[in-house]
């Protein structure tokens, strides 16, 4: 086949085997064709380096100094081409804790992005979280689900909102999972001071992910593994990592991932509008945030306040803290690309191959 973008690499990861070199041609943002060894014809981009998919960012609240809940949905378009521009082929759209009538304005200002396919969805992080473990969500808004706010606010996205983070120990959160996985809405466990027990209990009724593991949770006890445990235990459950250095230890990323594999353990960013951006004063949502030497931290009580990397940071931190070979690199790719696209249930998403996406990121 001839037309599109033709790509000569270095290396390409196709499916779990590393072509090198290899090719791609990329027609209408979807891969055409693909092989092993020069290309077949000029290529109009050669590349230096390896072309693995693009990756798949579960939790995202802006980058380049712009906020997914900025009005002017232009601010928001702009966030997520920086996050594209570094390598993300899908940014999802984290909304923090707000009034109920501010969320819902965010989630009908966002869906029409989502129809476009500029966003692969709405994740509402909030409001329905434990109020002591709330880090850095506006604890005056923080909220025990509703039955009618959950309808408005997925009548109001028509089928944008894909994911939701809720404490399952929160009265009327095992219904209000009920509700949204009836509805196709991926729900996370975070922000939770829930017990073990109160953890199946979620997991039981369709909660498949862990929000940012160990952030925002209670702790894991010896004897009281709380939602820690429960979260890592079960093969259902895909667990996120903020592999930046700074929320998690590295040596504890390495860890769960050899525990759960990269099948189960997604890299997230987390990120802000501080993400890409020197120190000083941003906002999350609500709440005004203090940036130094690359760590956001809320203004008032010095929570941690998001993140300030991007994917591709989070993916070199992780190749540079593993051995080298191409092992740590189908896990990192499964981890950043593969296991969140997975979440999502979109099969074009974290890999190449023809009728793939043709998003790629370059390490």
């Amino acid at each position: 086949m001839t037309g599109g973008r033709l790509v000569a690499a270095q290396r390409l990861l196709v499916e779990d085997e590393v072509l090198a070199p290899g090719w791609l041609r990329i027609a209408d943002a979807t891969v055409v064709g693909l092989g092993a060894g020069e290309p077949p014809g000029p290529a109009t981009t050669t590349i230096d380096g390896t072309v693995v998919p693009g990756f798949v960012d579960l939790h995202c609240h802006g980058g380049g100094g712009h906020e997914f809940t900025d009005p002017d949905v232009a601010h928001v378009r702009a966030a997520l081409a920086f996050h594209a521009a570094r390598g993300n082929a899908a940014t999802m759209l984290s909304l923090v804790t707000a009034p109920a009538d501010e969320l819902l304005a965010q989630v009908r200002r966002l869906a029409p992005l989502v129809r476009a396919g500029e966003a692969p969805g709405i994740h509402l992080e909030g409001p329905w979280l434990a109020r002591s473990r709330c880090g850095a969500q506006d604890p005056r808004y923080l909220r025990p689900p509703d039955p009618a706010e959950i309808d408005a606010l997925l009548e109001a996205g028509e089928g944008t909102v894909a994911m939701v983070t809720i404490a399952p120990e929160l009265d009327g959160a095992l219904d209000a999972i009920d509700r949204l996985t009836a509805a196709g809405v991926v729900v996370a466990i975070g922000h939770t001071d829930a017990d073990y027990a109160q953890t199946r209990a979620a997991i039981d009724r369709g909660a498949t992910v862990a929000t940012h593991l160990f952030n925002g949770m209670r702790p894991l006890h010896h004897r009281d593994p709380g939602p820690v445990l429960a979260l890592l235990d079960d093969e259902r459950v895909v667990v996120e990592l903020i592999g930046d250095g700074v929320h998690l230890d590295p040596r504890l990323v390495s860890s769960i991932v050899s525990a759960v594999g990269a099948a189960r353990a997604a890299l997230v960013s987390d990120a802000m509008a501080a993400a890409g951006m020197p120190d000083g004063s941003y906002r999350l949502g609500s709440l005004a945030v203090t940036v130094g030497d690359g760590v956001a931290r809320l203004r008032d009580g010095g929570a941690i306040a998001g993140g300030t990397g991007t994917m591709a940071d989070l993916v070199e931190r992780y190749l540079v803290g593993s051995p080298a070979g191409d092992a740590a690199l189908r896990d990192v790719v499964a981890l950043s690309s593969g296991t969140p696209a997975g979440v999502l249930g979109r099969a074009d998403l974290g890999r190449l191959t023809v009728g793939s996406a043709g998003a790629y990121a370059v390490l």
